[in-house]
């Protein structure tokens, strides 16, 4: 399977083995392609997770790793991209209904936006609250001081 999707994108592709795990790391640009094919074509017909890792250092502050399934062959892989901070990915809820949440866990705790979700809003903590909780900039004690006050009334308890 890999070497048919290498064929197919070449160097915009990466494949990988970490403790028996497949994973790809992939040209975001290529996307929302190669999810398709896996899906269409590989039968990765379950969306598992979305989720991403924040490095703050790095000029691509972020990988997003989509782990899928495959019922027919028994297999998951992961496919991992890395972003910007302030760039966003296609959504994939088109091609698994199942990534609606999981985008939106993604936005909710990391600010990754996804182009074309049908309703990409908070999904852990409520709309108007700051900051991105699993950025690691994102202080281990730090709240939405302002949001608590305003709509619990009382002092946060931090």
């Amino acid at each position: 399977m890999i070497a048919k999707v290498k064929r197919t994108y070449g160097s915009g592709i990466e494949a990988l083995t970490y403790m028996g795990q497949n994973y790809m790391v992939v040209d975001r640009s290529l996307i929302p392609e190669l999810l398709q094919i896996l899906r269409d074509e590989e039968k990765f017909d379950y969306c598992v997770d979305i989720t991403a890792v924040h490095y703050p250092k790095r000029e691509k502050q972020f990988d997003v790793v989509w782990i899928l399934y495959s019922f027919p062959r028994n297999e998951r892989i992961r496919v991992k991209t890395l972003i910007a901070d302030g760039e966003s990915l296609p959504s994939s809820v088109p091609i698994w209904a199942t990534a609606n949440w999981l985008e939106r866990e993604v936005y909710d705790m990391f600010g990754i936006k996804f182009d074309g979700h049908p309703d990409l809003k908070r999904i852990l903590l409520p709309e108007g609250w700051k900051g991105f909780p699993l950025r690691k900039d994102y202080g281990i004690l730090q709240q939405d001081n302002e949001w608590v006050q305003i709509n619990l009334g009382i002092e946060s308890g931090q």
